[in-house]
C-alpha cells in the first residue's frame, strides 16, 4: 500500500468538527475519511448512513481507548491502518 498526500479544500469549521468527531473514536481525520471512502467503494454506492458510537469519558471503555490511542501515537509501527484491513 502506498500512501499519498492529497490537498482537499474543506470548510474550516467542518474540518474542525470532523477532526473532533473522529478523535472520539481514536481516529485521525485521515483515518476517518479513508474509512468512509473505503466503505463507499466497497458498497459501490454512496451510503452515508454509518453509525459509530462514541466512547464517552464516563464509560469503562474510555480509558482503554485512550491508552490505545496514546500507545499508537508513540509506536504507530505496531498498528495496522484501516487501509490494510480486509473489510469483506
Amino acid at each position: 500500500m502506498t500512501k499519498v498526500r492529497t490537498n482537499v479544500y474543506l470548510d474550516k469549521h467542518l474540518k474542525d468538527q470532523a477532526k473532533d468527531f473522529f478523535k472520539q473514536y481514536g481516529l485521525s481525520l485521515s483515518d476517518g475519511l479513508n474509512l468512509l471512502l473505503k466503505k463507499t467503494l466497497n458498497k459501490r454506492k454512496l451510503d452515508l448512513d454509518t453509525e459509530i458510537e462514541p466512547i464517552l469519558p464516563e464509560e469503562p471503555d474510555y480509558k482503554i481507548a485512550k491508552n490505545a490511542y496514546e500507545n499508537y501515537k508513540k509506536h504507530p509501527e505496531d498498528y495496522v491502518s484501516f487501509e490494510e484491513i480486509n473489510w469483506d
